[in-house]
Formats: structure tokens, sequence, C-alpha cells
């Protein structure tokens, strides 16, 4: 039998998509009690599990920010605070993959639970602000978890941006540090934050920068222009005006003719005025850190000599 009657198989029905659930988190179970939807329908493309029995409308992009939200408000105890690099992200500093794991501090034990990264530990009230209708560390607790639970390279990475935003400023995350001058981890706190620098443009810029120093090289100045009788030449990432020796780094970009000539035009001017430049691309940070040290090292060496 042939006819033009509405399609019923499963496979072709739209998913249900209540308004009252859309761009929204929520509880399954509680869409279920209400009637909103049912088990299958949660299972359907119009939905996205979060975390056990936590979903989102599968037109909200899936971002660490919406994770950390989402189990701040449905996941974690109410003496529990969002914390580490996923408070970062709720204060503006969003660096990490949306997979990653949300970072939770606690003062009593609970979980596991998948998705998280628990760490136990004293957490003050005053030390939580709430952010996106969230339990959240405040900015300064924020930067001190970030430097003692992660490599100077990555915790600076965090620290730059949010310094960048003010949130906190230098004078406030000052003040904080010298006010836990007795916790443990204090002397480590302290030694990478003073290798912050909120004029870094990148992430990669700040990681290329705290591993130079750590491997014993002197800081170098952050975003130095360089200009010839008053006229604008290049701005470098990092840079050793003495030794007229600067380190780029290479981000992904699509090369266009008119791009091409105008930064062959830049090494030209850079070339004529006697500096070197070390480009760093993704492939070298990740796999030939080591040889970039080796290399700014010789040329620092190499141009003081010369001086």
């Amino acid at each position: 039998m042939t006819g033009s009657g509405p399609i019923v198989d499963g496979m072709s029905r739209s998913p249900r998509r209540p308004p009252e659930l859309r761009r929204r988190i929520f509880r399954g179970s509680e869409a279920r009690r209400l009637g909103l939807l049912t088990s299958a329908d949660l299972r359907s493309t119009a939905w996205r599990r979060l975390f056990r029995d936590v979903y989102t409308d599968a037109d909200l992009p899936i971002t660490h920010d919406l994770r950390a939200r989402a189990a701040g408000r449905y996941v974690i105890p109410g003496d529990a605070a969002i914390a580490g690099r996923s408070a970062a992200a709720l204060h503006g500093a969003s660096l990490i993959p949306a997979e990653a794991p949300v970072e939770i501090l606690s003062a009593r034990d609970f979980g596991p639970v998948a998705g998280l990264k628990i760490h136990r530990g004293p957490l003050p009230e005053n030390h939580v602000a709430p952010a996106y209708g969230v339990r959240v560390t405040t900015p300064a607790r924020t930067c001190w978890d970030l430097c003692r639970w992660w490599p100077p390279e990555e915790a600076v990475a965090h620290l730059d941006l949010l310094l960048a935003r003010s949130a906190p400023s230098l004078p406030d995350l000052t003040v904080f540090i010298a006010g836990q001058r007795d916790e443990t981890g204090w002397r480590r706190v302290s030694e990478t934050v003073a290798l912050a620098d909120p004029l870094a443009e990148s992430p990669q810029e700040s990681r290329i920068r705290v591993a130079l120093i750590r491997a014993g090289l002197p800081p170098p100045v952050g975003q130095y222009v360089l200009t010839d009788a008053g006229r604008f030449v290049a701005r470098f990432d990092l840079a050793w005006p003495a030794a007229r020796v600067a380190v780029e780094y290479d981000g992904a970009w699509h090369a266009s003719r008119e791009q091409l000539e105008r930064d062959r035009a830049r090494l030209n001017r850079v070339l004529g005025a006697g500096w070197l430049v070390i480009h760093v691309t993704a492939t070298r940070m990740q796999d030939d850190l080591p040889s970039l040290v080796r290399e700014v090292r010789a040329a620092l060496q190499s141009r003081s000599l010369q001086a």
C-alpha cells in the first residue's frame, strides 16, 4: 500500500525539544519527572550528556566553561568550588580543551566522579566568590592553586592572561600571597608568580618565556618595539635588546601573497637593523624545546662576545 501520510518511523521523527529546556543545562531526572522528556528523548541528537544525569541543549557549543558551570550547579557538593584551570576559564582565561576534567577544590572527601579532577584542601569562604551562579575560587585563590597544581609553564600561561584582565590585579595577588606565607607551597607560588608578565599576547609566548628563563637565560623583554629614527620597524614577542636577539612564536595562519610580501619586507628591515630573530613553531614547542634553548643561548653568547 502506498500513500503520502506522515513518516512515523523512529529514525525519521524529529527529536523532542521542549522550549523550557532549549539552551539550558538541566538534570535528566528532573526533565523526566516533569514529563518534558523520556529516557529515549535524552538519547536523541537534541541533547548532550555532560555528566551523569546532567544534560544540555545540543545547540550550545560544548566548551570547558559550560562544563564547569554544569559541574558547579549540579555535580559538586555545596561547600566545594570550581578551582584551578577551570576557575581560570570562568574568570576569562579559557585555555584548556572542552573535554579536560573540571577541577574542583573541596575541604572534604567526595567522589570519584567521572569528568572531575578533585583536589582536597582547606577552602575558606573568603576564597570563594560566585560566578555564573556557581561557587568558584576567587581570582587570587585561583592563581595560588594554579601555581601549586601545575608546572610553571602551564600556570604562567594562565596567570599572564588573568593578570592582563586584572582578574586579579597584580597588587591584589601580591597581597593575597603575602597572607599565605605560612602555607605549604608558598615559595613555589611566589617564584612562579615572579615569572608572570601580563604583556604576553599568547599562551605559547608565555610558555616559551618561562621555559627560557627556567633554563637559566636572562629574562627577555616582552612585546619589544623596534624603531629606526623614530619609525616603527617591528614588534617582537620576546627580545634581548642589548644583544639584538628576538624570539617570535609563529602560530597557525593562512598565508596570502600580500601577507608574504609584508613579512618579507619586515624581515628585511629587521635584518637591516642588525637583529637575529629565532622563529618557533607549534611543532617545535611540542617536540624540540631543548634545542630552542640551546639556540637562543648560543645566539646571546655570540652577540654578547661581538659586542
